[in-house]
């Protein structure tokens, strides 16, 4: 009969309240990621932030503030756990990302809740959902705006399509003069497209180029025989 010793209704009603706070504050982030339909939408943020809330408050009611901090830090450890579980590769795409860090600012949310400060709870929540809505607009301007191949950071390929009769000829022409303009490559791929037609694609090690060179180097590469087509190709590093 130990549990008639916790029941006190001052503490029950503060418990009630931080698990509110943290059920209302997880709702509203989560609105957003539904809306956007994310893989984790309003029950899983929403949640994620009442456990944050219970946990830290059940450490706070028995052990004081020093236990709730202790607490807090396995909190954030785990929600990194369930975070990844919403992370997906792709190819050389990676999704999940923004959503994880949802979950993971949800868990912030609730252990504020529920170390009683509420008004830290809001601001959380205020600041989470400037970053994924406001930000947005930003982030798709920013993707659509093409890279700048002189300074930026990116994964060059040379791809020729050639006679495959002539394939040994050209794959050792396209070495030449990419060492030549000082592109050293990385790797070389060997791809058969059918009716007597093979593609070579030359990753480059440079991480960056100059645009109009690798275009001289394409254009060049057109005239010499067995090359039926020269083109380059740039990607963003993740």
């Amino acid at each position: 009969m130990n549990f008639l010793n916790t029941i006190e209704l001052f503490p029950i009603l503060d418990s009630i309240f931080s698990l509110f706070v943290a059920f209302v504050m997880g709702t509203i982030i989560g609105a957003e990621r539904q809306y956007r339909q994310r893989s984790a939408g309003l029950r899983t943020n929403a949640l994620v932030a009442i456990g944050a809330a219970a946990f830290t408050d059940l450490g706070q009611r028995l052990g004081g503030n020093m236990e709730a901090i202790r607490i807090i830090a396995n909190v954030v450890t785990g929600v990194g756990f369930l975070g990844a579980g919403v992370i997906m590769k792709e190819g050389t795409n990676i999704r999940g990302l923004n959503t994880a860090a949802t979950l993971w600012c949800s868990a912030a949310v609730g252990a504020c809740a529920g170390s009683d400060m509420i008004v830290e709870a809001v601001i959380v929540t205020v600041f989470v959902l400037l970053a994924n809505i406001s930000l947005h607009g930003l982030v798709e301007k920013i993707n659509r705006t093409p890279l700048d191949t002189r300074i930026g950071e990116a994964r060059f390929e040379v791809h020729l399509m050639v006679d495959s009769d002539a394939l040994a000829a050209c794959r050792r022409l396209l070495l030449e003069r990419l060492n030549m303009a000082r592109y050293p490559v990385r790797d070389v791929d060997i791809i058969d497209r059918g009716e007597a037609v093979t593609e070579v694609v030359a990753t480059l090690s440079s991480t960056a180029a100059v645009g109009s060179e690798l275009d001289s180097i394409t254009a060049q590469l057109k005239h010499d025989s067995g090359v039926k087509n020269a083109f380059w190709e740039m990607a963003a590093i993740e």
